[in-house]
């Protein structure tokens, strides 16, 4: 009997979704991130024993997955990462060989029919040739795995994975590390979709420049339960305030201009829900400085709830999943 895969493949981490006997589904997650360590027979036992995925490469050892940000720490560096700002990344040179090794280890080979859906962002604002080289580039991975294989909208997995019953009718945003990915879905078909490039690598990025710290410095307190509560003495937290702010003005922004930009848009029978996802709402009051932002502008349909996904790290690649299992 085929399987069906679901896979958000996120600039800052990897999920996979499976599904269950009982109708639920499980997950499997890694960091899309390496390093590369000095080669030593010692090391690499260390690495065989503790089951942590590497490579050999000459004289030196590539670590990949979860424990790549501890082993950066420990030489005082920082991870390589083979996706930004939610494509691959056309600055590291190991990008395509990193990405096929971690899909080798999460997704496997496949079974006779067995298929796979994966996530994919909305076109860059600034180059659509790149999503276009990413998509096909990634399809082609998996192909070679033997999957049949589509790919999915982010900002429409959510939709699908949260609002099966609204008729898969409403806004998803998926707020990651590399961008954010908004979509207005109309019975699950994208009326609109966009994506911006401020998003979770941004705000570390910016927090550390004006806060003098370091960017894993930044994200341990995002981390450790950072909340917006306005204006902190504390500069860390107030960068983190100032940029996330930002993030959500401009995907609110980026809302408003997409819906009174698309002319006639169907007529919904009820006000659209809005479904937050991601790693980057998580933070404590995101929803809610959301919805009051959202709420300043108008629009030409009505909105309604505005609430996080039920488990925001795994919406996507649990839609990827229904896709999978539905569509294909």
């Amino acid at each position: 009997m085929s399987k069906a895969k679901g896979l958000d493949l996120g600039t800052s981490r990897i999920v996979l979704a499976t599904p269950n006997d009982d109708e639920s589904f499980s997950y499997s997650a890694q960091l899309n991130a390496f390093v590369a360590l000095p080669y030593s027979k010692v090391t690499e036992r260390a690495l065989q024993k503790k089951g942590v995925p590497h490579a050999v490469e000459g004289k030196e050892i590539i670590a990949y997955g979860d424990r790549a940000a501890e082993f950066a720490n420990l030489l005082q560096g920082d991870t390589r990462r083979p996706m930004q700002t939610g494509l691959l990344n056309p600055q590291e040179p190991k990008s395509l060989e990193m990405i096929e090794l971690a899909l080798k280890r999460m997704v496997g080979p496949a079974d006779k029919g067995d298929k796979i859906c994966f996530s994919t962002p909305a076109a860059p604002p600034t180059n659509e040739n790149d999503l276009i080289y990413h998509e096909r580039t990634v399809r082609q991975m998996l192909e070679k795995l033997g999957y049949q294989v589509r790919s999915l909208n982010e900002g429409l997995a959510v939709v699908y994975a949260e609002l099966e019953d609204d008729n898969f009718t409403g806004i998803g945003v998926s707020f990651g590390g590399g961008m954010c990915n908004v979509c207005v879905s109309y019975m699950g078909m994208p009326a609109i979709s966009f994506s911006t490039v401020r998003a979770g690598d941004y705000i570390d990025r910016s927090a550390s420049s004006v806060s003098g710290e370091t960017p894993a410095t930044v994200r341990l307190h995002k981390e450790t339960g950072f909340a917006l509560n306005g204006l902190s003495p504390n500069s860390v937290e107030q960068a983190l305030s100032v940029y996330y702010n930002d993030v959500i003005e401009t995907v609110v922004n980026g809302l408003a201009t997409a819906l009174a930009s698309r002319g006639k848009l169907p007529k919904l029978e009820r006000p659209a829900t809005v479904v937050l996802a991601g790693g980057t709402a998580l933070a404590g009051s995101f929803r809610n400085e959301l919805d009051k932002a959202l709420r300043k502008h108008s629009y030409p349909i009505d909105l309604g709830e505005v609430r996080l996904a039920s488990d925001p790290l795994n919406t996507t690649a649990k839609g990827a999943l229904m896709a999978a299992m539905l569509d294909m």
